[in-house]
């Protein structure tokens, strides 16, 4: 099963168990895997790959992310727990994040597959530490780290 039929069934569920927070969340992923869908030329959601769902995941908890500084500063406490606990269903769909060892060893191997020797380099090996971690790993993240081992 695919992660677009998963949600899909995960929707049903949730009107089923009345959880409207997490109802809120699928349907926010859903109508977002839509959109993309649109903007690739694909027939319908279900078309998409996982890794698609994948990126459009990240996007909705960046949104949620940004969304919960403006509650902070608005003092809308109530909506930033709301947000909080939105965060925590699409992250159900988000594959096993790095650990920072992980992330050392990937970013001491592409600096050594490249070659590089300093921060002249550093595009490029973000570049093939990002396609190794496949969505695992946030490029802040992996900036910090690039940055440390390049010194």
């Amino acid at each position: 099963m695919n992660l677009v039929a998963k949600i899909t069934e995960e929707i049903k569920e949730a009107m089923k168990s009345q959880d409207a927070v997490r109802l809120s969340a699928l349907r926010m992923l859903k109508s977002s895997l839509k959109y993309t869908a649109i903007e690739k030329g694909v027939a319908s959601e279900a078309d998409l790959a996982d890794a698609d769902v994948i990126t459009v995941a990240r996007k909705r908890i960046k949104q949620c992310q940004d969304a919960i500084e403006g509650f902070m500063k608005g003092g809308r406490h109530e909506q930033v727990e709301k947000e909080k606990a939105e965060i925590a269903v699409l992250e159900s769909y988000l594959p096993a994040a790095l650990s920072a060892e992980e992330l050392a060893e990937l970013v001491k191997g592409a600096i050594a597959e490249i070659g590089a020797t300093g921060k002249a380099q550093m595009g490029a090996v973000m570049k093939a530490v990002m396609a190794k971690a496949a969505g695992r790993t946030d490029g802040k993240s992996v900036n910090a780290e690039v940055q440390k081992q390049l010194g």
